[in-house]
């Protein structure tokens, strides 16, 4: 009998990852604006659904922006779901509410992943992203194959929450070098120094990042800042990561300092509709300078 896969929440992550598997799999989607579905299944073959449709899947995708509307789909999924099914969960959300979705979820006997993604809008259109995911052995064991359809590098990371956790550290770290680097390079352009020379003998020593590599020239230096994701959503990741550190209790200064620069910059520079890489225009603001 053929797989049936459902995709919900199309978004800028969510449309390519839906249309790899639709490739594959017979795959059922839906958007809260409809006509996104409508486009998806024109430009990849899969088949806009409603609810009811949604929860005969055998297995199932959400990719939304917080965790919060995956537990309110699973809220108004719950009537339509069967037994058996697989919820994998691409939202970038929090290890606790992540934790009571999937308890609400088992009683229907459906079994969850959070299985957070990286790689960008990019390795998702390629194929090629990153997948983090937290949940049992067997569970993960039968998400695997069909995550490998859209996925590079698919890592079990721990139970249940753990994917959410890992992924919030790791954009944690992200803002740290989007900042230092921002830092650094206000400093160097106020004095003189050539931004672009700057960044091209970074990229060749010791303190180069991914940052460095493939978003500041590209986005800051252009001054383009082409949003593939929002400052907001970054910012949002920060005070989930805030929480993993507050449920570990172990010292993390930075971090913690980290989530109050990005909440100011949320306000003085924008949220939605600008991407994250122009928190450089905050430090910009403060330095009197362009870095060009």
């Amino acid at each position: 009998m053929t797989m049936k896969a459902a995709f919900i929440g199309l978004g800028a992550m969510g449309y390519p990852l839906a249309g790899h598997l639709a490739k594959r799999y017979e795959t059922l989607v839906w958007n809260r604006t409809f006509d996104k579905a409508l486009a998806h299944a024109k430009a990849y073959g899969s088949r806009p659904a409603d609810l009811s449709e949604l929860g005969q899947a055998d297995i199932l995708f959400t990719c939304l922006p917080t965790s919060l509307e995956v537990d309110e789909m699973a809220h108004k999924l719950l009537p339509y779901l069967r037994p058996g099914t697989l919820w994998v969960d691409h939202t970038s959300g929090e290890p606790e509410l992540a934790r009571k979705t999937a308890q609400v979820l088992q009683e229907k006997g459906v079994s969850y992943l959070d299985a957070c993604l990286s790689g960008g809008v990019a390795g998702a259109v390629q194929g090629r992203a990153t997948v983090m995911a937290g949940g049992s052995a067997e569970d993960f064991a039968r998400a695997r194959p069909v995550m490998e359809v859209y996925a590079a590098k698919i890592v079990h990371v721990g139970p249940l929450g753990s994917g959410h956790a890992v992924k919030a550290v790791n954009n944690a770290l992200l803002a740290v070098n989007l900042w230092a680097l921002s830092e650094g390079m206000v400093a160097l352009v106020k004095q003189g120094v050539d931004a672009r020379l700057a960044l091209e003998v970074i990229n060749a020593s010791s303190g180069r990042s991914n940052v460095s590599e493939n978003l500041f020239g590209q986005r800051v230096l252009s001054r383009q800042f082409t949003n593939t994701f929002a400052l907001g959503l970054l910012a949002k990741d920060l005070g989930i990561c805030a929480k993993v550190l507050e449920a570990a209790g172990t010292p993390a200064p930075l971090l913690r300092q980290m989530r109050e620069f990005f909440e100011i910059a949320k306000r003085e520079v924008g949220s939605t509709d600008v991407d994250h890489t122009a928190v450089a225009r905050l430090l910009e603001q403060w330095s009197g300078v362009e870095i060009r």
